[in-house]
């Protein structure tokens, strides 16, 4: 056999470590984060902790500074993820549906490692197992794909060749994994991938598998008769049976992975007013205060060729010190654009609350969607008017007469008021409380106001009624 030399050229799907940790870094809450770099501090002889400000003084290796910093321009390395020399940006879908299901018991092991451990022992090949884990990085805490397929395809750089039919055989293998329902991108998907991982010969299989294809929506309202209509069902206890076999699924399969820790809450920032404008600022009580350790950095510095352990240690306590600080500068500017846009909340209260969403804060701060998610998970503003997350300043616009926006969270609160201001002995109904909202100027259908009044917990006006 005639033997010869080839040049090959292949491309290989990397997830550099770097970014990975400033993705983990940036949806961490304030506690788990500093469990993270607890642990950090364990690990890696290079990385102390300052414990005072003389000592920050004395720090001459990249301390991390007190006070905030403004990251315009800066890079948003939060959402690009290499792979190889190039980077692309995740999209996370805005998903305001109320998931009112029962919480499933927890597992002291988190879902993203569950799901590692499946990966690491399926057979596939290795560019399928990348795509697998871009995918599993992508989740969010209840098991949910939070971005789209068709956008990942479309920013990815084409010289990369990934084909949509690529990503959506990923997405296939990560449904085939424990627990049953993850990776789906809606709760119609995942309730749906539950029902399919039943027996065939289940009793009213197809009808249940129907419901959450085609009439979850339905089901949500309370349409009963209008759902036993759409399935032919003979009788009540039929639909009933129906009813209980979907109710019986699990809404959020991931968050049975979730730490069953008391969670306690820690404000990121402070919001004050300050010469008449709304100020926010980080709590510097969250703020670790890290360095390199100079003894060892000298050390390194002279016998570098003997020390390679060293070396990498240096490199991940230089990438955290960076991931934290760009973390918390990311948060202030996120914070800061919230407050601007919800400032009379701040001054009124809830009934001046105006529509907002993240694409709106992204387009401010140019930062992608994705990213405005992963801030506003699990941290915390503390204002004059109590502590909130920040997904509570996020809600959904409802029309009014003079062709303007109000928020849900506005309409909730005039709900509020006009029930806890009604007549016991003839409370209001659910269609007179949608025509006081109509004599202010706000477009709000009966179903609406019953579906904020029950999510305010507030029962009907037949249960409020009082001799």
């Amino acid at each position: 056999m005639k033997q010869s030399l080839q040049l090959k050229l292949h491309q290989q799907l990397t997830l550099t470590p770097q970014l990975q940790q400033s993705i983990r870094l940036l949806q961490l809450s304030s506690l788990e984060l500093e469990q993270e770099i607890g642990q950090m501090l364990q690990d890696n002889p290079l990385l102390e902790r300052l414990e005072d400000e003389t000592t920050a003084e004395n720090a001459t290796d990249e301390p991390l500074p007190v006070q905030p910093v403004a990251a315009a321009g800066a890079d948003d390395v939060y959402e690009e993820m290499a792979w190889g020399e190039r980077s692309y940006t995740l999209a996370a879908a805005d998903d305001d549906e109320e998931r009112e299901f029962q919480q499933p018991d927890r597992s002291s092991e988190g879902l993203r490692q569950h799901l590692l451990n499946q990966l690491s022992l399926s057979a596939m090949p290795e560019r399928e197992r990348r795509l697998v884990r871009l995918l599993i990085e992508s989740l969010d805490e209840d098991g949910y794909l939070t971005v789209a397929l068709d956008e990942i395809a479309q920013m990815l750089p084409r010289e990369w060749e990934v084909e949509p039919l690529e990503l959506q055989a990923a997405l296939k293998l990560l449904q085939s994994f424990d627990p049953v329902g993850v990776g789906a991108r809606d709760l119609s998907e995942c309730l749906w991938l539950q029902l399919n991982a039943l027996p065939p010969d289940t009793p009213f299989l197809a009808e249940a598998k129907a419901v959450v294809r085609q009439h979850l929506a339905l089901l949500a309202q309370r349409e009963y008769g209008k759902l036993r209509r759409l399935l032919a069902l003979e009788g009540e206890q039929q639909f009933n049976a129906v009813r209980r076999l979907i109710t019986s699924l699990d809404p959020r399969p991931g968050a049975r992975y979730a730490p069953a820790a008391a969670h306690y809450v820690v404000p990121d920032v402070i919001v004050k007013k300050v010469k008449g404008m709304w100020v926010a600022s980080l709590n510097p009580d969250v703020m670790p205060r890290l360095r390199i350790n100079q003894m060892y950095a000298d050390i390194l510095r002279q016998h570098r060729d003997a020390a390679p352990t060293l070396s990498s240690q240096l490199q991940e306590a230089r990438w955290l010190i960076r991931n934290v600080q760009q973390r918390f500068e990311t948060i202030l500017r996120v914070a800061q654009a919230i407050v601007d846009r919800q400032r009379h909340f701040l001054e009124h209260g809830e009934v001046a609350m105006r529509p907002l969403t993240l694409r709106e804060i992204g387009d401010v701060l140019d930062l992608h969607e994705s990213t405005i998610s992963r801030v506003t998970t699990q941290k915390y503003m503390m204002t004059p008017r109590g502590i909130y997350e920040f997904k509570y300043f996020f809600n959904s616009a409802l029309a009014t007469d003079s062709g303007g926006a109000a928020s849900s969270t506005a309409i909730k609160a005039l709900i509020r008021q006009f029930i806890e201001a009604e007549n016991r002995t003839c409370p209001l109904s659910d269609h007179a409380i949608s025509d006081l909202l109509r004599q202010q100027g706000f477009v709000v259908a009966r179903r609406t106001v019953a579906k904020y009044r029950e999510a305010m917990n507030i029962p009907p006006a037949s249960q409020r009624k009082s001799a």
